[in-house]
């Protein structure tokens, strides 16, 4: 029974590597075997469905929309450049970056995927940045929002509020990281020019309206990628030959068949994947590593949400993924390094106990993302005046 299961392994695998050399049929077959777990299963599918469409509009839409209204006012009213000024040659320089890249940097710290994402191209659609600028910018503008890594995961999946700090900590390091060793053919450290702002002609009113219908476009088109990966989670699963694979992989690799379930759901969708490690038994250290790296890398929901704002330029997608998996290993690394510090110098078992407790209030993440914000350029305005550093 076993190499009859192995055997027809292969030949999947064979006949994957064989479609992908024509994409067109590869996605055919695909959707069509979608149709067909759709007609066999529409309970399923449906329910699968709704939960998507709960998770956006309860979870997604309340947070992203005024982001995205407030993100549109300020670059309708010329605030990137003022952005530029105020943050550009401390967020920018050290990451070899223009000034004008401070706004999608600030935002991707702030709001999280996809709008770092949506910002790099509407830089670049503006002709304020060159194409490999846009291509390092999309790598480096690439975070999980820090409401995300410490509410969601760090006290409502972890149920510890200082994790969830460590593992932003480590987000934030590794995006500065990937500044640091991604190619760049033009240097901008000496490159201090910025356009001259101008007050721009519309009436508030136009900008008003124009903001909530890009911000209602965006948050429709994102709404649609996370309820059909929704499905596509929700599909696989319930399938029996998934449940086979996890489990064989289990046996392999020695680890819990739920964090190999999670981690194969989370590179599709990675909040589903998180929740299910999380609550598997499983080493704490297995637990971190792959949660780092899956809320890095993002998933592919969210990586075909980037896709639907790049899919006009003349970028490699390809080249995006492999970066956003270097990443994700780089922030893996990062975490279990920092946890270990943690863990072995500053807290013993009894602290750490009580801080399994939920003590982090929204205040306190606002104060703490207003501090990582201001700190540079506190820094940097010391370095100036002292000439220090």
């Amino acid at each position: 029974m076993a190499i009859l299961f192995y055997t027809l392994l292969f030949i999947i695998v064979l006949l994957l590597a064989f479609l992908l050399k024509d994409r067109n049929l590869f996605i055919t077959i695909l959707c069509s075997l979608l149709i067909i777990q759709i007609i066999l299963s529409p309970k399923l599918c449906i329910d699968g469905a709704i939960n998507g469409v709960i998770l956006f509009f309860y979870k997604v839409f309340p947070s992203l929309f005024s982001f995205l209204i407030v993100s549109n006012i300020i670059i309708n009213c010329n605030g990137i450049y003022i952005y530029a000024k105020l943050f550009g040659k401390v967020l920018c320089s050290p990451l070899n970056l223009p000034r004008n890249c401070s706004f999608a940097l600030i935002i991707s710290m702030l709001c999280g995927y996809p709008l770092g994402a949506k910002y790099a191209c509407d830089l670049y659609e503006n002709d304020e940045i060159d194409n490999n600028t846009f291509t390092r910018l999309l790598n480096i503008a690439s975070n999980s929002s820090p409401l995300f890594i410490l509410g969601s995961v760090g006290i409502s999946m972890f149920k510890n509020s200082v994790l969830g700090y460590i593992l932003l900590l480590s987000n934030l390091i590794s995006c500065f990281i990937m500044g640091f060793i991604l190619p760049s053919k033009v240097s901008y450290n000496n490159n201090n020019h910025i356009h001259n702002s101008t007050t721009s002609n519309s009436n508030i009113g136009n900008i008003l309206k124009r903001s909530i219908e890009n911000s209602i476009k965006t948050c429709l088109s994102i709404g649609g990628f996370v309820t059909m990966f929704s499905v596509i989670n929700g599909i696989l699963e319930h399938n029996l030959i998934f449940e086979i694979v996890t489990e064989k992989i289990s046996n392999i690799f020695n680890i819990s068949s739920s964090i190999i379930k999670g981690t194969i759901l989370g590179i599709i969708e990675m909040t589903n994947g998180c929740n299910l490690i999380t609550t598997s038994d499983g080493n704490i250290y297995i637990k971190i590593l792959i949660i780092s790296f899956l809320f890095t890398f993002s998933g592919f929901s969210i990586i075909s949400q980037v896709y639907s704002f790049t899919y006009k330029f003349k970028i490699s997608m390809g080249k995006y993924i492999f970066r956003k998996i270097i990443h994700g290993i780089i922030c893996a690394i990062l975490s279990l390094f920092i946890f270990k510090i943690y863990e072995s110098k500053l807290i013993s078992k009894e602290i750490f106990s009580y801080y399994y407790s939920p003590i982090v209030s929204s205040d306190n993440i606002f104060m703490f993302l207003i501090g990582v914000i201001i700190f540079p350029v506190i820094l940097f305005k010391l370095k100036n005046l002292f000439n220090i550093f």
